[in-house]
């Protein structure tokens, strides 16, 4: 029985305490839970048994991809199929050498350090990586001036696991010491419904016919969207329709987020609008799209483009970005002859 609107701060409290637990079950567990990713999957299962066989600790490993699609979660598998912890951090708080060496040596044997956004390493400090990967130790300057000395710490054999949306900003030397690097890619329509549903499950969502596939559909190809849609689903169908998500009642959820039946939301509409309105279709730089459009370049670039592009509504060429024949169907206009422009 659902608890009364006045109830008590401990009730609220613990069903707060309960809603993070779920959504900390809504990580795959293991492998073989996840789902998706088949070729990546498959390869850290290989060096998964291979690594238990000979009671060692795991390669360094690099995963790469659009934000979303599971990297953390692989990585806490990763601890649990080897039985060791995970120690989180993000390249943007590693800001000091003395900051990465105070991580390091808090590690032990067989420990897996995950490291988000690893491309946002300061390069002064990626360099002290160099050595701790490869011979698991690193030379710490002490003291300034004619007192400074070298002084080398012992590391324990420690996995590194990388993440990254931009794997070009990550210089050679450092990608060349992963011995694993996998991409992971947007998920399928069927993968995503199974995501949904094992989702629904766990928060106790009532999805109705259709109510999986419809978010299945609108979610960008990323579980993390995916289970942000249906929370929402969640909370309209307990308000407007009985509790129950069905194929419209999400759809009429979404329709309040301003998301479309192809998943596109109210920024890449006003990103594809900006190009057909202000620029007649491109070609147009990313910085000049960015003040049309009032929201950071880097954001569009890791957010909105990848999946622009890989939809076909959009196209990056050496000139700019360019709407295709798609996009000037989701404007809303026609696309303008501009043989004059070109001289034919």
């Amino acid at each position: 029985m659902a608890p009364s609107p006045d109830a008590s701060g401990a009730s609220r409290e613990a069903l707060g305490r309960r809603d993070g637990a779920l959504d900390a079950a809504l990580r795959p567990p293991s492998l073989a839970d996840f789902a998706g990713q088949r070729r990546t999957v498959e390869r850290l299962r290989v060096m998964v048994g291979a690594a238990r066989r000979e009671g060692r600790s795991l390669d360094h490993i690099l995963l790469h991809g659009p934000p979303g699609l599971g990297k953390t979660s692989l990585a806490l598998i990763l601890g649990a199929e080897m039985g060791k912890p995970v120690r989180v951090t993000s390249g943007p708080a590693v800001e000091k050498a003395a900051d990465l060496a105070g991580v390091l040596t808090s590690l032990q044997d067989g420990d897996i350090l995950f490291v988000d956004e690893i491309h946002r390493i300061p390069k002064a400090v990626e360099e002290f990586l160099y050595s701790a990967m490869e011979d698991f130790r690193i030379d710490i300057l002490i003291d300034q001036g004619p007192n400074a000395r070298s002084v080398r710490l012992d590391l324990p054999r420690f996995t590194l696991v990388g993440a990254t949306t931009r794997t070009g900003l990550l210089t050679a030397p450092l990608r060349s010491r992963f011995v694993l690097q996998s991409r992971l890619d947007y998920y399928t329509r069927e993968e995503l419904v199974g995501i949904v549903r094992r989702a629904s499950d766990l928060l106790a969502v009532r999805l109705g016919e259709g109510g999986a596939e419809a978010i299945a559909a609108r979610c960008r190809g990323t579980p993390r969207v995916a289970n942000n849609l249906l929370r929402f689903a969640r909370d309209y169908a307990l308000e407007r329709s009985g509790g129950v998500a069905d194929a419209a009642t999400v759809a009429a959820a979404l329709e309040l987020l301003e998301i479309d039946r192809h998943g596109l939301d109210e920024m890449d509409h006003r990103l594809l609008r900006a190009l057909a309105e202000k620029h007649r279709g491109g070609p147009v730089g990313i910085g000049t799209l960015a003040l049309a459009v009032s929201e950071d370049a880097q954001t569009l670039e890791e957010v909105h483009e990848p999946f622009l592009i890989q939809e076909g509504y959009l196209a990056r060429t050496p000139q700019g970005r360019v709407l295709t024949d798609r996009g000037w169907q989701v404007a809303g206009l026609p696309r303008p002859d501009r043989a004059g422009e070109l001289g034919i």
